[in-house]
């Protein structure tokens, strides 16, 4: 039975349990959610020593970080210590998007060590078998694409982000208006290559009931993808990306109706000020089904800085309605990231998270903030360290620009204001 069968039914699982104590709010409250699918939470129970955790309305906005090899760099040990850094610093989910080298292996491997939803995107996979027959990738057989989704869900993938709303009709469309940079989701330009080649609809599409049998089963939480996301700011909120929103909310309710968990996800890169709407009309046009958005990013020109370009997004995002933020990090559209790059990516995202939580009011969110300002007043340095997002850093600049051990910082020393505040005008903290 499915979190959602269970939801529906009125029973709360023990995830739900779970994810109520992590959030701080009532059981009911999560099983009311995830019955009318406003929350998910991905649990593939093949997933072992999996933690429960919950995406959606009224709950901490959650950060996944991507991973995987490519061709040229195939070693799978290093995403593990990827995936390392990125749970050190936060990180909520795990997307394994392998391309190069053994990916089963590197599937396996990071289901065993990783403790949060681990997602993937299977027609990576499918294509990587095609190309191996001497095939092209548009040449990949439909039924080798349900094959690898299911031996995914098998294994244990706790969510898929599949391509099923780029359909036939739209990218014919867009062939008759192009964009400035098309399609830049690889899953995407996939499927429209696959369509354009055989002449055929998209089989996610096409056969979206077989794949909600596969889901259904494994309870494998649905990641409808943006494959006619924005790859630029000229692009952003277009006819393209607009009509396959509207077809992903008619694929929610069919998700829905058939009790399969289901989130969306959205662009990508967007001027600052159309990133409300965009987030608002996802949410209406998908029956505020949880929204699931890369960065996005506000600017082009971030390139080395592409993380803060998505944190400045990411935090709009959220704070308009979006539940899950995927990083991005400093080497995006640059090469494949390092695990420091991993790390700094994280982190940013998780501020932007923070920072939106605040305003949304998630409980627990403005009360470690007042806690931080309380321990600065204090010049209690190590109840700061703890608090801080990402302690390790702040324990290292700390120790690396206070080469004498003092109250102070070394920025203002003898001069500092709350160190002359405390002392002569007696703040206590009272109001």
């Amino acid at each position: 039975m499915t979190q959602l069968e269970s939801a529906k039914r009125g029973e709360i699982t023990p995830q739900m349990q779970e994810v109520a104590l992590h959030e701080g709010i009532p059981a009911e409250t999560i099983r009311e959610r995830v019955a009318s699918g406003l929350a998910v939470i991905p649990f593939n129970e093949r997933h072992q020593g999996l933690k429960a955790c919950g995406i959606g309305f009224g709950l901490r906005t959650k950060v996944n970080a991507n991973l995987g090899t490519s061709q040229v760099f195939p070693e799978w040990e290093n995403e593990i210590e990827k995936m390392e850094a990125a749970l050190g610093a936060g990180a909520d989910a795990i997307m394994d998007l392998s391309t190069g080298g053994e990916l089963k292996a590197c599937r396996r491997e990071v289901l065993a060590r990783c403790p949060v939803p681990v997602g993937t995107v299977p027609v990576y996979e499918a294509a990587i078998r095609t190309r191996l027959k001497n095939k092209l990738v548009v040449e990949m057989e439909a039924d080798e694409l349900f094959q690898v989704i299911e031996e995914h869900a098998a294994e244990g993938v706790d969510f898929v982000t599949v391509h099923c709303g780029v359909t036939r009709n739209i990218v014919e469309k867009m062939k008759k208006r192009p964009r400035l940079l098309g399609i830049v989701s690889r899953g995407g330009a996939m499927m429209a290559g696959w369509m354009l080649h055989r002449g055929e609809e998209n089989p996610l599409y096409a056969q979206f009931d077989r794949l909600l049998d596969i889901c259904k089963t494994y309870d494998v939480t649905l990641s409808l993808g943006d494959g006619l996301r924005p790859g630029c700011l000229a692009d952003a909120t277009d006819r393209a990306q607009i009509e396959e929103l509207i077809v992903l909310g008619e694929l929610v309710e069919r998700a829905r109706e058939a009790q399969v968990q289901v989130m969306v996800e959205g662009p990508g890169h967007v001027p600052f000020d159309q990133i409300e709407a965009n987030v608002k009309l996802q949410k209406r046009l998908c029956h505020n089904a949880p929204f699931y958005v890369l960065g996005p990013l506000v600017t082009d020109i971030a390139a080395g800085y592409d993380h803060i370009a998505g944190a400045i997004g990411g935090t709009l995002a959220a704070v308009a309605g979006a539940d899950f933020l995927c990083y991005v990090t400093p080497s995006e559209h640059l090469g494949l990231p390092t695990a420091e790059d991993v790390r700094e990516g994280t982190i940013a995202s998780r501020i932007a998270a923070h920072a939106a939580d605040i305003v949304k009011g998630i409980p627990g969110a403005w009360a470690r903030d007042l806690a931080m300002a309380e321990a600065r007043r204090d010049l209690n340095w190590e109840k700061q360290m703890e608090l801080a997002l990402d302690p390790q850093r702040a324990r290292k600049v700390r120790a690396d620009r206070n080469p004498v051990l003092q109250e102070v910082c070394s920025m203002c020393g003898e001069f500092c204001a709350i160190d002359l505040v405390n002392k002569y005008l007696g703040n206590s903290g009272e109001k």
